[in-house]
C-alpha cells in the first residue's frame, strides 16, 4: 500500500461474477483481471516481448511482479505510442457504437478503420506496411495525418492497378461528323508504370459520354476543358471541338453536346502542329457498362473526432457526406468481367475497388482514394474568396 504506483496498491487479481457468459454460460464465475492474467498469458505462449501502448507503462511493475512471484517464463513488456489518425477513431468501444447505432453498414464498412473495412475499400497490405514502416514507433503520443496513409495507398496502387476509363456523372456528346453506326478500336495502355501489363482495346463511336465537370458553357479563367468553340483531346483518341449544346427546355441545363472531331489526330497530335490544353476521359455510349459507384469521404468532419462541446458525444462530428452513391456511372466494356476485390485506376478520377456486393450485370465499385485535382482546388479556393 506504500507504493508510489497506484497499480501496486493491493491489486485485485480476479473477480467473481455470477452472470451468463456468452460462451461458457454459467459454468464459470471466476474472471482474472487483466493485470493478473497478462503476464501469465504471455509466459504460457512463450512471448519474449509483449508490445503495449503507453497507457500500460504504469502497469509494467505489476506485470513484472506477478511473473517474479509465480516464477514463470519472464516475458518483457515494452510500451510505445498508440497509432492515431486524423479524422479517424480507433477505439473499439466507439466503433462498436457506430455499428450498433447504424451509422455505418457493419464492421467491414469501407469507412471503418478495421482491417476488413480498409480491405473492402481497396487498401493493399503493402501500402499499410509501407505506411507503418515510414511512421515508425515512438514513446510520445501523437497523431498522424490521414493524408500520409493515403499517400502510400496511391503510391502502391499506381504501380499495380490497371487503368480504365469511367464516367461517373455522364454528359452525352454526339460527334456529328463521325460516321453513324461505325465503331473503331483504340489501343490503351493498361499501366504506364508496368510495361508488362500490356494494352487493351477501347471502342470509339459517334456517341460518347464525358464527365459533366469537364464541360463549362461559360468557362472561367484557368478552365481548359471542353467549352463552346474550344478543342480538347479525348484520352487515347481524337481531338474534338464543341460546336453546339442542347439544353433541357424546363431547367435550362446542358444535356447534350454537339461536337466535331479531327480524323487526323487519332492517338496523337494534329499534323498542322496546333495544340490543345486539356485531355479528358470518355466512354463510348454504345458499349458502356452501367455500374454503381460509392464515393467515400472521411467519417468525421473534424481532425479530432473527440473534439465536441461539453455534453455532446463524438457522433456529433459524424460527416453526413461520408458516402455518396452514384447509381448511373458508365464504364468502358473491359470492366464488365471485373471480380470482387480487383483494383483499378479510373483515369483522372482515382483508385477504385470492386465491392463484394457486385453481381453479374450489376457492378459496384468503392472509391479507395481520389487523385489530386488541380482544377478542383482552384475552383474551391475561388468560391471561398467569393464567400469571404
Amino acid at each position: 500500500m506504500a507504493s508510489r504506483n497506484l497499480n501496486m496498491r493491493d491489486p485485485v487479481m480476479y473477480r467473481i461474477l455470477h452472470a451468463e457468459h456468452h460462451r461458457t454460460g454459467n459454468k464459470w464465475c471466476i474472471y482474472p483481471m487483466y493485470d493478473f492474467a497478462h503476464g501469465q498469458s504471455d509466459s504460457i505462449e512463450q512471448v519474449t516481448h509483449s508490445i503495449c501502448t503507453l497507457e500500460f507503462e504504469d502497469h509494467r511493475p505489476l506485470y513484472n511482479w506477478f511473473i517474479e512471484q509465480l516464477g514463470i517464463f519472464p516475458s518483457q513488456q515494452i510500451e510505445f505510442d498508440r497509432l492515431n489518425l486524423t479524422y479517424t477513431l480507433l477505439s473499439k468501444r466507439k466503433l462498436l457504437q457506430l455499428v450498433r447505432d447504424g451509422h455505418v453498414r457493419g464492421w467491414d464498412d469501407p469507412r471503418m478503420p478495421t482491417l476488413s473495412g480498409i480491405r473492402r475499400r481497396g487498401y493493399t497490405p503493402e501500402a499499410i506496411r509501407n505506411f507503418c514502416s515510414a511512421i515508425g514507433v515512438s514513446k510520445t503520443n501523437g497523431i498522424t495525418e490521414l493524408a500520409m496513409l493515403e499517400h502510400f495507398v496511391r503510391e502502391d496502387l499506381n504501380k499495380r492497378a490497371q487503368r480504365a476509363m469511367a464516367v461517373l456523372r455522364p454528359l452525352r456528346v454526339v460527334v456529328d461528323n463521325y460516321p453513324d453506326g461505325q465503331t473503331e478500336e483504340l489501343e490503351a495502355v493498361n499501366n504506364p508504370e508496368d510495361p508488362s501489363a500490356g494494352t487493351r482495346k477501347v471502342p470509339f463511336s459517334r456517341v460518347l459520354y464525358i464527365e459533366q465537370d469537364d464541360f463549362r458553357e461559360d468557362p472561367p479563367k484557368q478552365f481548359f476543358r471542353l467549352s463552346p468553340g474550344r478543342e480538347v483531346r479525348l484520352r487515347g483518341g481524337y481531338f474534338i471541338k464543341c460546336a453546339d449544346v442542347v439544353k433541357d427546355e424546363k431547367t435550362g441545363e446542358v444535356v447534350e453536346i454537339r461536337a466535331t472531331y479531327d480524323p487526323e489526330t487519332r492517338s496523337g497530335n494534329a499534323p498542322d502542329g496546333r495544340k490543345v490544353k486539356a485531355t479528358i476521359h470518355w466512354v463510348s455510349a454504345d458499349h458502356a457498362v452501367n455500374a454503381e459507384v460509392r464515393l467515400y469521404e472521411t467519417l468525421f468532419t473534424k481532425e479530432d473526432p473527440n473534439d465536441v462541446p461539453e455534453g455532446q458525444e463524438f457522433t456529433a462530428n459524424l460527416n453526413p457526406n461520408s458516402l455518396e452513391v452514384v447509381t448511373d456511372a458508365k464504364l468502358e466494356p473491359s470492366l464488365a468481367s471485373a471480380k470482387a476485390g480487383e483494383r483499378y485506376q479510373f483515369e483522372r478520377l482515382g483508385y477504385f475497388c470492386v465491392d463484394p456486393d457486385s453481381k453479374p450485370g450489376a457492378l459496384v465499385f468503392n472509391r479507395t482514394v481520389a487523385l489530386k485535382d488541380t482544377w478542383g482546388k482552384i475552383e474551391k479556393r475561388d468560391k471561398g474568396k467569393v464567400g469571404a
